[in-house]
């Protein structure tokens, strides 16, 4: 037998209204509509901004084609250079630099640094002296404030050694955060290595015909193999340094202005180099 209090306990009916259930129902569906429309019209304001700041970059590396690195501009085009990279720029600004995106190696494609376009102007005036491509290479990756860069550029005497790429000159900076966007260069070395000689001139130290003596293949070989280091800093010579403000970092494209009027820069990621 049943008591009478359980059997009035399970009869009893939740005071449950069945139109309030559906209108709770509906709300629930409209603050998850309200939701996914939200993160959509985000989504898709992200993917526009990314697609505005792909546009930019091209337009920025469109303008400067032509330039041969900044050898060849007139004072509009500079300025012209200088609003594109500005506009690029605010898409990054206020970030804080990624060391381990930093990290790698970077081709020049443009500047207005004055001690970088003396060098193009040199090899466009000298017909014995070439330069070549010109890259920066950060090893920053497993650092938190700073690390090492390396300034590689490539250049060749004609005739005398491999169009181009006839040689490597180093210029080797340790770098530290100063700021969100400022980094510290300290020059510590400059170095020569990577000499290729020409075919021509392997044929006057070792000719093709046989038996080549064991002097002149040594010859070829201490060429091939030489290094030299120079420091720039002694217990007696202040040490060599600059600021220099990362305006723009992204997986492909590193912007930098030398602090103080020094000039600006563009450059693009580019294959790992090898020392």
């Amino acid at each position: 037998m049943i008591s009478a209090g359980f059997s009035s306990a399970i009869c009893t009916r939740p005071n449950v209204s069945f139109s309030n259930t559906i209108r709770g129902v509906h709300n629930h569906g409209r603050v998850a509509c309200l939701a996914t429309s939200m993160s959509s019209i985000s989504m898709t304001a992200a993917r526009d901004s990314e697609n505005e700041l792909e546009s930019q970059k091209y337009e920025l590396l469109k303008i400067i084609q032509d330039t041969q690195r900044g050898l060849v501009t007139t004072a509009d085009q500079r300025s012209i250079i200088e609003e594109a990279m500005v506009v690029v720029e605010s898409f990054d600004a206020g970030k804080e630099i990624d060391l381990s995106k930093l990290d790698g190696t970077w081709r020049l494609q443009y500047t207005s640094a004055s001690d970088v376009v003396i060098l193009f102007e040199s090899a466009a005036r000298l017909p014995f002296f070439q330069v070549g491509q010109i890259f920066q290479k950060f090893e920053c990756k497993s650092e938190s404030r700073g690390g090492l860069v390396r300034n590689v550029i490539k250049w060749s005497v004609p005739r005398l050694l491999e169009e181009n790429e006839g040689a490597t000159l180093i210029v080797s900076a340790r770098f530290s955060c100063v700021s969100a966007r400022n980094i510290y260069l300290k020059f510590e070395e400059i170095g020569l290595q990577n000499i290729n000689i020409s075919e021509d001139l392997q044929a006057v130290i070792a000719p093709a015909i046989l038996p080549r003596s064991f002097l002149s293949l040594q010859i070829l070989q201490f060429i091939r193999s030489f290094k030299a280091q120079v420091p720039v800093t002694s217990p007696e010579r202040r040490s060599v340094g600059g600021l220099y403000y990362l305006s723009y970092l992204d997986n492909n494209m590193l912007l930098g202005r030398a602090v103080g009027g020094g000039g600006v820069f563009v450059f693009t990621r580019a294959q790992a180099l090898t020392f």
